[in-house]
């Protein structure tokens, strides 16, 4: 798991988003991004996350935060889940893996008694600085926009 911690400078990346347009974190300075990282678009968990996230999206601009998402999907995977969930944020395509090592969020997991190499699922929030305010590491899928507006609500942001 990562070894980042709140007030560490949050690693920044190139990689492209879903449209295969350039995207890096230093595009966020100034305002509030929440950085989430998802296993793989289109399926189950991480769509439930999704939709939630663009279904509160407005509110969480509303309250000064911009979102990106990030897996290591091709592409064209990232498209197709951009454009099924009409999601109106960026998603960005780490197919190499390059981000989600850089933020130690890739490594062992454990399913049904399987072991396997895959996408812890977190979250950044990073501040207009460009340092890492909140992480989350126990994400709701199905609540996760409540989730980031509960750390704000009661530090009063």
């Amino acid at each position: 798991m990562t070894t980042l911690q709140p007030g560490d400078p949050a690693p920044d990346f190139q990689s492209v988003d879903q449209d295969g347009k350039p995207v890096s974190l230093k595009e966020y300075r100034g305002r509030r991004l929440v950085l989430y990282f998802y296993p793989k678009a289109l399926t189950a968990g991480c769509t439930k996350e999704t939709v939630n996230l663009t279904e509160n999206y407005e509110l969480l601009r509303q309250k000064g935060f911009d979102v990106l998402g990030v897996s290591p999907d091709p592409v064209e995977r990232q498209k197709k889940f951009h454009e099924k969930y009409h999601v109106p944020f960026r998603l960005v395509a780490d197919a190499g893996k390059e981000i989600v090592r850089l933020y130690g969020v890739w490594g062992k997991k454990k399913m049904y008694g399987r072991e396997y190499e895959g996408v812890h699922r977190t979250t950044f929030i990073i501040d207009p600085e460009g340092r890492i305010e909140h992480i989350i590491r126990k994400v709701k899928t199905g609540d996760h926009a409540r989730q980031i507006l509960d750390l704000y609500e009661k530090q009063n942001l």
